[in-house]
């Protein structure tokens, strides 16, 4: 049931996103004017549709995505110079010049979207992806505010009963000839919350290591919670060779990629985590963090379709940062909502859930603004061109040039709509035989 109801969470999400999506198109297009016949939501069959105006407003059978019409979309044949169609692309360029001119009614040409200037056009094909954008602002900012992010607390999570060399695993079983453990010897136990080392209160688990680091063979009184009360003990940590970590808490290296290590003070504990909010001012770098990494994962996509089609089609297995499609998402949905662990309740479960989605949205800004027609970001292109060009012609005083010809780039679109689809396909197809475990 909960991997169920974690599945409906994230289509209703998604169709919301899809939805605004393409809200952030629709919304400047009728203010600036121009007509919009249609706007819906998925593909295929209509099951519902409603026309209020001069919009008609519906859902389709297939929820893969949505759009709205735009009257006016390429420029007439007359305005872009009567272009030959000599090949066959000149011919489907040819029909959709006059099958967008047909949409326009008599006396409206000025409503068509070709009419509009460069910063309208950018406003209108960048308001779809912006809104994605702004939804996992919102997701990221409730996750973070009022849940909370996964933190480090003062609260011991294991006393450790001996010190197990650095070179060693941590989690091996102690022996007779380890050195016992300062912080068991000393009487802490688990849940204990450190409030007061050295005389200084304690804020933080980072703060607390700094401490323990800097007090080795020095016996230190130190102040814990237990149980609701002050509990006051005296530990001496002990001088261990652990590695040196940097500003993020990561080893740093020699010149040979080896951890630098030196002697510390070591105590032989370790804290919990727990979901702690975080201050608003947060939230926008780290949607700008995870932004920068999905167009990271964007710009490589190329190469990850080739590992998807070897491991698919091969023995390996899936790694955990696989690409996924619509039924990857769904099944991390349902795996996260059906998590079952010591500790993990509903809120968390929702948490991760709204932190993936948000996620999503951030890949659906990235992706869409791709400099490729038919995505939001081959409009953007072909509006940048016209701009630019106009503004070297009123530089150089030459006459204003008419609009970008985009029906010339119909056949690219189609070639980008089957590498889409065979993407998608794909994906799905991998996402059911070679799933991505989380």
């Amino acid at each position: 049931m909960e991997y169920l109801i974690g599945v409906l969470i994230a289509v209703v999400v998604l169709l919301a996103s899809i939805a605004l999506h393409e809200v952030g198109h629709m919304v400047p297009a009728k203010r600036f004017g121009v007509r919009v016949s249609h706007y819906f939501v998925g593909f295929g069959p209509t099951l519902w549709s409603r026309t209020r105006g001069e919009t008609e407003y519906g859902v389709k059978a297939i929820p893969l995505g949505g759009f709205v019409r735009l009257v006016g979309m390429y420029a007439p044949a007359e305005a872009v110079g009567n272009p030959p169609a000599r090949t066959w692309l000149g011919r489907l360029a040819q029909d959709a010049r006059a099958a967008s001119a047909e949409e326009i009614r008599p006396g409206e040409d000025h409503r068509a979207f070709y009419r509009l200037s460069t910063p309208k056009k950018l406003v209108v094909m960048l308001g779809g992806p912006v809104m994605n954008l702004i939804i996992a602002f919102v997701l990221m900012a409730v996750v973070m505010l009022g849940f909370g992010v996964p933190t480090t607390t003062a609260t011991l999570g294991t006393v450790s009963q001996c010190v197990i060399p650095a070179d060693e695993p941590a989690d091996r079983t102690c022996t007779a000839t380890d050195e016992p453990a300062p912080g068991a010897a000393a009487g802490l136990l688990p849940g204990d919350t450190v409030i007061r080392y050295d005389g200084v209160a304690v804020a933080s688990w980072d703060q607390l290591t700094g401490l323990i680091r800097a007090s080795g063979g020095q016996a230190t009184p130190v102040v814990v919670q237990r149980d609701g009360q002050e509990v006051e003990l005296t530990v001496t940590p002990v001088l261990a060779q652990r590695p040196v970590l940097d500003d993020d808490g990561e080893p740093v290296l020699d010149d040979d990629g080896r951890a630098i290590a030196r002697a510390v003070g070591f105590l032989g504990v370790t804290p919990t985590t727990a979901m702690v909010p975080t201050g608003v001012g947060e939230v926008p770098q780290v949607v700008a963090e995870r932004t920068w990494q999905t167009m990271s994962v964007v710009a490589t996509l190329p190469a990850r379709m080739v590992d998807l089609v070897e491991t698919t089609f091969g023995q390996e297995e899936r790694g955990t940062d696989s690409i996924v499609g619509i039924v990857g998402v769904g099944r991390f949905a349902g795996e996260i909502a059906s998590y079952d662990a010591d500790g993990i309740d509903w809120g968390d479960k929702l948490a991760g859930l709204l932190e993936m989605l948000a996620a999503l949205n951030l890949a659906l800004f990235v992706f869409n603004l791709i400099p490729l027609p038919p995505l939001d970001g081959g409009h953007v292109a072909a509006a940048l061109w016209e701009g630019a060009k106009r503004q070297v012609a009123r530089v150089r005083g030459l006459p204003r040039p008419g609009p970008f010809d985009t029906a010339r780039l119909v056949p690219l679109a189609y070639g980008v709509f089957v590498v889409l689809g065979l993407m998608g396909v794909l994906l799905i197809y991998a996402d059911i035989v070679n799933p991505v475990r989380i």
